[in-house]
């Protein structure tokens, strides 16, 4: 663990909580919004004890987990979609509260919070297995193909666990119409996945093979 890298995981943390609460709270025109913080508590509390188990277990995961700038222009734009998917989503979520549109029962949103958290766990079983994980599309020196676990199922099991946290993430504040703008992020990361394999099978020794031992990419039987 270094300085730097205590005070670049603090600093974005604190720009997380800022920004999203910022996304939610201000279109919302209240702090009077339960399915708002909830969802503050569910994705920022597991984040930081994350933060802290990756920053003494293993500061090296930490730091490319942090290092989010895509090199690749194709997969820059990727990112860009992503986020823009979930501004739109935060805000229209928050405009729900304030004009009234129809918000989903407590009772679902804590189901989906659930459903988050189990996701999260999952998300964290991922992190473990595979310590090569960056946010960027990249290999890294030594980097072998990992395929136990999670990875025995499919190819790209962070993307399968995103898939289910993000889904929940509009249930989770209740609006139906934020789902319906997150219902983008699989034709997102489907995009991602693509080319993400294509650079994988050039520059990662054993991935052809992997592609042939493992059938499937993000959902079991399905793709």
């Amino acid at each position: 663990m270094t300085i730097k890298l205590l005070i670049q995981a603090i600093i974005k943390f604190l720009l997380g909580v800022f920004l999203v609460g910022g996304l939610i709270f201000l279109p919302a025109g209240t702090f009077s919004f339960f399915n708002g913080w909830l969802f503050m508590g569910i994705l920022f509390v597991p984040m930081f004890v994350a933060g802290i188990v990756m920053m003494f277990k293993n500061p090296h995961l930490l730091k490319n987990r942090l290092d989010a700038k895509e090199k690749q222009q194709e997969q820059s734009l990727v990112i860009k979609l992503s986020a823009l998917m979930f501004i739109a989503g935060f805000i229209v979520a928050g405009l729900g509260v304030r004009f009234n549109w129809y918000i989903l029962p407590n009772s679902i949103a804590i189901g989906a919070a659930v459903v988050f958290i189990i996701a999260y766990i999952l998300y964290a079983e991922v992190l473990r297995e595979n310590t090569y994980l960056s946010r960027t599309v990249e290999v890294q020196e030594n980097q072998k193909v990992i395929d136990t676990g999670l990875y025995s199922i499919v190819r790209h099991p962070m993307y399968s666990v995103t898939l289910i946290l993000f889904l929940s993430m509009p249930i989770v504040l209740g609006s139906v119409y934020s789902f319906f703008i997150f219902l983008i992020y699989p034709f997102i990361i489907a995009k991602r996945i693509k080319h993400e394999e294509e650079f994988l099978e050039k520059e990662l020794n054993g991935y052809r093979e992997y592609k042939q031992k493992v059938k499937y990419r993000l959902v079991p039987f399905i793709w």
